[in-house]
């Protein structure tokens, strides 16, 4: 299977903060779910890969390309939603078809108005006259609407309500059925990339910590509980992370079966990505 997205030894620098370098295998044909803390790094990763920051090492290839030598064209199979819009809010859903249609040879007005419909947005209201969750409802019509292979999404659903939100996620497994579309999620709605993601990436700090299939995330990783007494009866090795309070510890384990088995006594729960995130970033080590 082909990558959709490949990079290599990625790093850009800044004053007080460095992301990478980092190394990321996206195959078509998936979702993947990029998660981290507010500050980790997730936006300065995808703007980067989009040269909206320019990076100052490493490589990064879309559909085997490299990017840089190629952006116009690769820009045609990539539609974009980044968290602040990038939308002047003057600007009505029926100015940014106006505007789209010149950019993309591929641009799909018919498309575009079915999106608006579904989403129950009318094409004459200024963006700034939207709620957050409608401006974002019409950055995903536009980034759908020119036919792209690839969706890089920051924060996509923040701002939906449940149903809505359901609507999209719907939207976007539909997009990647012909195994030839793929999307990178960047998102704090970890609940969200449960249900659809095939492939976890998490960034703490500018670095990439976790780079595994979702399915072997849930069902490998779990939280074993115990007292503040029980807690020196578990092996170093098998910790990789704790929390304590005043009557329980939290232990982030993996090889959750096996663990079962060799602490017969303990409660050893199946892991949340949200749980996941807050033990490997607030945990003790």
């Amino acid at each position: 299977m082909k990558n959709a997205i490949e990079i290599k030894g990625l790093e850009k620098n800044y004053s007080n903060f460095k992301l990478g370098p980092i190394d990321i295998s996206i195959p078509s044909g998936t979702i993947v779910g990029l998660i981290g803390e507010n500050g980790a790094g997730k936006t300065t990763l995808i703007k980067t890969m989009l040269n909206i920051i320019k990076k100052d090492q490493g490589s990064i290839k879309i559909f085997e390309r490299d990017y840089n030598q190629n952006e116009l064209d690769i820009k045609e199979d990539i539609g974009v939603v980044l968290d602040n819009t990038f939308f002047p809010e003057i600007l009505t859903a029926k100015d940014i078809n106006i505007v789209m249609k010149d950019i993309y040879k591929n641009w799909d007005y018919e498309l575009f108005y079915k999106y608006l419909h579904d989403f129950g947005i009318v094409d004459n209201q200024p963006l700034k006259t939207l709620s957050k969750g409608m401006r974002k409802k019409v950055e995903i019509a536009t980034a759908l609407s020119h036919h792209p292979k690839l969706l890089i999404l920051d924060e996509a659903t923040s701002g939906l309500d449940p149903v809505v939100r359901s609507e999209v996620l719907d939207i976007f497994l539909k997009f990647i059925q012909d195994e030839e579309h793929t999307i990178l999620l960047s998102t704090h709605i970890t609940s969200d990339l449960e249900h659809i993601a095939d492939h976890i990436i998490f960034i703490d700090n500018g670095k990439k910590v976790l780079d595994k299939e979702r399915d072997a995330i849930i069902d490998d990783y779990g939280i074993l509980k115990c007292g503040i007494e029980e807690f020196d009866k578990i092996e170093t090795n098998d910790i990789i992370s704790y929390k304590k309070n005043k009557y329980e510890c939290q232990i982030l384990i993996n090889n959750r079966e096996k663990l079962k088995r060799k602490y017969k006594n303990y409660i050893i729960d199946k892991i949340t990505l949200e749980e996941l995130m807050i033990l490997m970033i607030k945990g003790v080590k």
